[in-house]
């Protein structure tokens, strides 16, 4: 009896299968800074307000106001 519980067990555990929803983070981008520092990100963490354009991460926002935005596929 408790051989075929524990078998039941690891069958019904070994079907079970948890994906996570695929994240559109958008094309990706660098952000070419005028000190010369390139930022690498995706479009979708990039966000303008009051005319000026920000990173928002998952911890901090970073002010990249004044950097030129190009449509580059990195590594």
């Amino acid at each position: 009896m408790s051989i075929s519980f524990f078998v039941f067990r690891y069958y019904y555990q070994s079907t079970i299968k948890i994906e996570s929803p695929e994240e559109n983070l958008g094309s990706q981008v660098v952000i070419h800074l005028p000190d010369g520092k390139e930022v690498f990100t995706y479009e979708n963490y990039i966000f303008e307000k009051d005319g000026r354009t920000y990173y928002k991460g998952e911890r901090n926002t970073i002010d990249l106001t004044g950097g030129k935005v190009t449509y580059e596929n990195w590594e």
